[in-house]
């Protein structure tokens, strides 16, 4: 049973190939964010989510931690990031310590950059490159995965160790705040903003966005936007947008 948690597409892409891969059942954390469970399943559990500041979300954690899993007690992760995921592999276990699952490893899959709030983001042509790239690379992991192998441990340095540790404890009441998202004159009232927040944290008043205060910083919202008309400060203006998540 595989579980992908995805802003703009990256993670689900890569869960959608492994199910593939693997022949088993893909299910959206965002579209069950706010629901407690059982889930039962006689293969191993996969997580797939993006990196936020070289960890999983912690809004993936906590509802990792919020359902119940029985069957299997086999658990892999997978990364999607930008560059690197740090020291994420020793948390994702620590995780699995908690929930009683067997970890069975953690991988990351470079994606094309998503994070406008911050970064800049690949054009269409570079992202195409980046993308065939990661392809092979799940494919990799699927076939691990589906041999019943664990995914190997990288070294980890003592950066990985600061920026999955202490820069990330400080990166959310820091950064991660809906404040700066604004909308502008070319806004079509479309809503599909409010509708793609897996948190419902965006509200249409007299048909413009607002946002209520609870964000994740997925990008959804301002990547996914038919119109490009979300900015996030002034730190995205003039930037592409990139969202290749299927409805």
């Amino acid at each position: 049973m595989i579980f992908y948690f995805s802003g703009t597409g990256n993670s689900q892409l890569a869960a959608k190939q492994i199910g593939k891969a693997i022949g088993d059942e893909v299910l959206s954390i965002n579209q069950r964010m706010k629901t407690k469970r059982t889930y039962t399943s006689k293969h191993p559990f996969v997580f797939v989510a993006p990196t936020y500041c070289w960890r999983m979300p912690r809004v993936v954690w906590q509802w990792i931690m919020d359902q119940q899993f029985e069957g299997c007690r086999e658990a892999y992760f997978i990364l999607t990031c930008g560059g690197s995921v740090g020291n994420a592999r020793s948390y994702a276990k620590k995780l699995c310590d908690k929930k009683k699952l067997r970890f069975r490893g953690l991988a990351p899959v470079i994606m094309p950059e998503n994070y406008v709030a911050m970064f800049s983001t690949p054009d269409k042509d570079e992202s195409k490159i980046i993308i065939e790239k990661a392809t092979r690379a799940i494919a990799r992991w699927s076939d691990m995965i589906r041999a019943g192998k664990d995914l190997p441990a990288p070294d980890v340095s003592i950066k990985d160790r600061i920026q999955s540790g202490p820069v990330n404890v400080v990166y959310y009441p820091l950064i991660v705040r809906d404040k700066g998202f604004h909308v502008s004159d070319g806004c079509i009232s479309c809503g599909k903003c409010a509708r793609r927040c897996p948190l419902e944290n965006i509200r249409m008043v007299d048909k413009k966005p607002v946002w209520l205060g609870n964000c994740t910083h997925c990008m959804a919202c301002i990547g996914g936007c038919p119109v490009e008309a979300i900015e996030y400060k002034k730190t995205s203006q003039g930037k592409p947008r990139y969202y290749i998540m299927e409805e």
